[in-house]
């Protein structure tokens, strides 16, 4: 009976979606202000019935209910409690579900808090919103509906696939879902001002919190993805340039090229069409990723679906929104003018900078996705695009990036003298380039990307702390610490934000260039050194989990004669699954990682063993956690959670651009 009144709310969250794009859309084209209010008690009944809707499908997965196919597929009586839950997202159509879950979060949340837009501008933006959770309740109900039941059904379940049993990506999806998921909304601002032919530093300061927040939860449902892959696969690496990966990081890159240019609208009421452009295309890239995972037309470890006919609609939908969007911005781009004028030294050029490079980069991460997809349908070759080609070709851009973060940031708008904005600077460029000597030193030659990531993180972080320093102004140092604490919070993340991109780059810098790896079989009791480290494979043991039969071993590593871990890496397999994975055992430290991984047993009595030191390796997600928490902090700054004066904002069109 649950099961079914689930299935019953997403049928009607699909009519009240309908009622919601509607109504709103209508009202507000004619003038009618009943039609326009419609949206919102719509918008706010759609989540609460999708709600239930999901929470009769978690009960389902809970209760090991396998009448339900999905249920069946993907869970078994076995498993812990935790991967019931997470397994409820961990399959294509329970996953769809939550995407429509969040869709209507996002909508309702625009519903809640949309008092200071204007009535035709919230129900526009609420219909938008609307039409986009009709296509996709429409493609979860016809093509992917999580509540088919199955005849005869069987005494126990397949298992959810044993990679995903992990509690990294048990959280991992739900995060990457608020980020991709929340970028429809900067989508339905952007068509909505087009619709109305009217973008001004109001709309400006309404785009960038729903921005801020989908980045920095991308942020972070990225990290956490980075970081079971790094511990989980046992390869020991932290980002393989895969199509799904890149599928989440180029909406990221977008996004964080719009946040930026969106305070331009919001401080100088400029690029305002390249702003415009940049809020579609974030939600498009996000519209293509879903396409790649769910496809099958990518071959990846993190595809959902392998499904054609799935892909076609998906793609109809992406082909719809961005289609229709584009085509509104072509007749419309040209009525959106700017209003201020700004000269080549300025912030706002400096942003401007920050946009160019960030959108070349996701473009350069796109034509590596696809080229295979292209080459392949094309010239009928089937070819892969590699670490290599990324490294290459990306790399650039983000060092460029890091050089002029520190420079924009204390510019100041309109114009700005060169000389004056890099004196406080002098300093932090003298004692970032001794850093990266003294790397270079430290490392007796070799590789220039430590000494390089050393330089740019310290030209970020010193460059943070110099912009907080000159915002506190002169004086006694009471002052400057009270003028310092009552800065708004955006101005405090912006800080905190781009001092975690420089913990970050240096971490995968310093990890790419000193990293030791370590390759052998030994036999048991044998001990091997590997860098400055003893490693010993003492025991190897078989053993039982809750639903899996585990081979570990107990390594006992040294270093001086003095005992640093022991540590347990284990190979487990699956018997419901049929399905073996790799447990690496990680010795986490400050400044580097012992990384272990037990392999198969060899004819002659040994065992593979794989040893990795890895130097700075949990900088890389620090540094992922300090630009999310930069993020946070913006994203309570009051000037973000609301448009002040937008109620005094002329209603006029703006003159064309």
């Amino acid at each position: 009976m649950v099961i079914e009144f689930g299935h019953f709310a997403l049928i009607l969250g699909l009519i009240l979606a309908v009622v919601q794009t509607v109504l709103p859309l209508a009202g507000a084209s004619r003038g009618w202000r009943g039609w326009m209010a419609a949206g919102e008690p719509a918008a706010t009944a759609q989540f609460f019935v999708l709600l239930l809707s999901f929470a009769a499908l978690t009960y389902g997965f809970v209760t090991s209910d396998f009448s339900l196919r999905l249920v069946t597929a993907n869970s078994h009586t076995a498993k812990p409690m935790l991967y019931k839950i997470s397994g409820v997202w961990g399959n294509h159509e329970g996953s769809m579900l939550l995407w429509c879950l969040i869709l209507a979060f996002y909508g309702a949340l625009a519903a809640w808090f949309g008092g200071n837009l204007s009535p035709t501008l919230r129900a526009r933006v609420l219909g938008v919103q609307g039409a986009i959770s009709v296509a996709f309740l429409a493609f979860l109900i016809f093509t992917s509906n999580p509540f088919t039941r199955i005849d005869m059904p069987p005494m126990n379940g397949g298992d959810l696939n044993p990679l995903l049993q992990d509690p990294g990506l048990a959280f991992h999806p739900p995060f990457l879902y608020l980020g991709y998921v929340g970028l429809s909304m900067t989508f339905s601002f952007a068509v909505a001002a087009l619709i109305e032919g009217r973008v001004d530093a109001a709309w400006g300061r309404w785009v960038r919190p729903w921005t801020l927040a989908a980045w920095m939860f991308l942020t972070v449902g990225i990290a956490l993805g980075s970081w079971w892959a790094y511990y989980e696969l046992g390869w020991g690496g932290f980002w393989f340039w895969d199509p799904v990966e890149n599928a989440s990081f180029m909406p990221w890159l977008i996004s964080a090229a719009l946040l930026h240019s969106a305070a331009v609208v919001e401080k100088r009421e400029s690029l305002k069409s390249w702003t415009i452009l940049l809020a579609i295309l974030a939600f498009g890239f996000s519209l293509i990723g879903a396409f790649i995972v769910r496809s099958g037309v990518l071959t990846s470890v993190h595809a959902f679906a392998n499904d054609p006919e799935r892909g076609v609609f998906l793609l109809l939908i992406t082909g719809l929104f961005m289609g229709g969007a584009l085509t509104l911005y072509a007749l419309r781009a040209a009525s959106l003018q700017a209003k201020g004028v700004f000269s080549i030294a300025s912030r706002e050029s400096a942003l401007v900078a920050n946009n160019v490079l960030l959108s070349v980069a996701c473009f350069v991460v796109f034509i590596g996705t696809v080229w295979p997809l292209v080459s392949e349908m094309i010239w009928d070759r089937k070819l892969s695009v590699g670490a290599p080609f990324f490294d290459a070709a990306f790399t650039p851009f983000m060092v460029a990036l890091a050089a002029i973060l520190p420079i924009g940031a204390l510019m100041p708008w309109k114009r700005a003298r060169m000389g004056r904005v890099m004196a406080p600077l002098k300093g932090a460029l003298a004692l970032s380039i001794a850093m990266g000597a003294l790397v270079w030193v430290v490392q007796t030659g070799g590789s220039m990307l430590a000494p390089l990531g050393a330089v740019l993180a310290s030209w970020l972080v010193l460059g943070t702390l110099i912009d907080l320093a000159t915002r506190a102004g002169r004086g006694d140092l009471a002052g400057r610490a009270r003028r310092l604490r009552n800065l708004p919070r955006a101005d405090w993340g912006k800080s905190v934000a781009h001092a975690g991109f420089g913990v970050t780059l240096f971490g995968v810098c310093a990890l790419t260039a000193w990293q030791v790896e370590d390759i052998r079989t030994a036999r048991v009791g044998e001990t091997f050194e590997v860098g400055t480290y003893a490693v010993t494979l003492a025991d190897v043991d078989q053993g039982r989990g809750p639903n899996y039969e585990t081979t570990m071993a107990v390594m006992r590593v040294t270093r001086g004669g003095k005992e640093v871990a022991v540590l347990h890496p284990e190979k487990r397999f699956y018997p419901v699954a049929r399905m073996p994975t790799t447990e690496a055992a990680i010795d986490n430290g400050f400044l580097r990682d012992l990384y272990l991984v037990i392999g198969d047993p060899q004819p002659d009595g040994g065992w593979v063993v794989r040893t990795y030191i890895k130097p700075f390796a949990n900088w890389i997600w620090a540094g992922c956690i300090i630009m999310a928490l930069g993020g946070t902090l913006s994203l309570t700054d009051r000037r973000h959670r609301v448009a002040a004066g937008a109620a005094r904002s002329p209603r006029g069109a703006v003159p064309a651009e």
